[in-house]
């Protein structure tokens, strides 16, 4: 499988992501939101935590499905109350995890909701991965 991240000419890309990815592959993976919760579910504190916690969940579901990171095509980040200053955060966070699990940079969503499904949580975080079979 192969993704390719792409940049549109003369544009700043965006941090920790690309505009566009491509992706040959035979099997798409769906991953369902992840959240900042460890194995025991127990919830990570404050948003840049949860943020790491919840990359790496991505991480562990995409190899439980025959993936890698490296095979993310796109990803999209559901942060709630989101505001612009919340970035330096969200991106320690992101940060954090990409330390321990070495995501490429692929097409990222970030999108700004009112609650999640638990008022403890403050990030979900889900992805579509693209694999040979």
């Amino acid at each position: 499988m192969t993704v390719t991240a792409h940049n549109i000419p003369g544009v700043e890309p965006p941090p920790m992501s690309s505009h566009a990815t491509a992706a040959r592959g035979d099997v798409i993976v769906h991953i369902s939101g992840q959240v900042g919760t460890d194995e025991s579910g127990a919830i990570a504190e404050g948003l840049a935590a949860q943020t790491e916690r919840a990359i790496v969940n991505v991480a562990a579901a995409l190899e439980t499905a025959g993936a890698t990171v490296a095979d993310v095509a796109k990803s999209t980040f559901y942060v709630v109350d989101w505001e612009p200053s919340m970035m330096e955060e969200l991106a320690r966070g992101g940060a954090a995890a990409r330390a321990k699990i070495p995501f490429p940079d692929s097409a990222v969503t970030l999108i700004g909701v009112k609650s999640l499904f638990a008022p403890e949580m403050l990030i979900e975080i889900e992805a579509v991965a693209i694999v040979a079979s």
